[in-house]
């Protein structure tokens, strides 16, 4: 079974600046973790110490958002896509 999770370009380096990376776990939690132990670097950028998601990045999987779908329960089949989605700040206000 074959996986592919979009890197966000703010997590490129983490990847060696790879866009897209092919994984095989059966949900998403599992999915971070094969992803984490792949590139050691990405630890911490998308999910906290207690293995949360941090607040700040969305994770969809066919584009659908996980939050409505189980989390990071959320089974995996063949050919699924994952993406991980930082929210952007800044600009000027007002």
């Amino acid at each position: 079974m074959a996986v592919t999770v979009y890197i966000p370009t703010p997590f490129r380096r983490a990847t060696s600046n790879r866009d897209r990376v092919e994984i095989r776990s059966g949900d998403v939690g599992a999915a971070l973790d094969e992803l984490e132990a792949a590139y050691d670097a990405l630890r911490g950028l998308v999910r906290d110490e207690r293995g949360e998601v941090h607040r700040h990045i969305a994770i969809y999987v066919n584009g659908e958002a996980i939050d409505a779908t189980g989390g990071l329960k959320t089974p995996l089949a063949d050919g699924d896509e994952i993406a991980i989605i930082p929210a952007l700040a800044g600009g000027r206000c007002c």
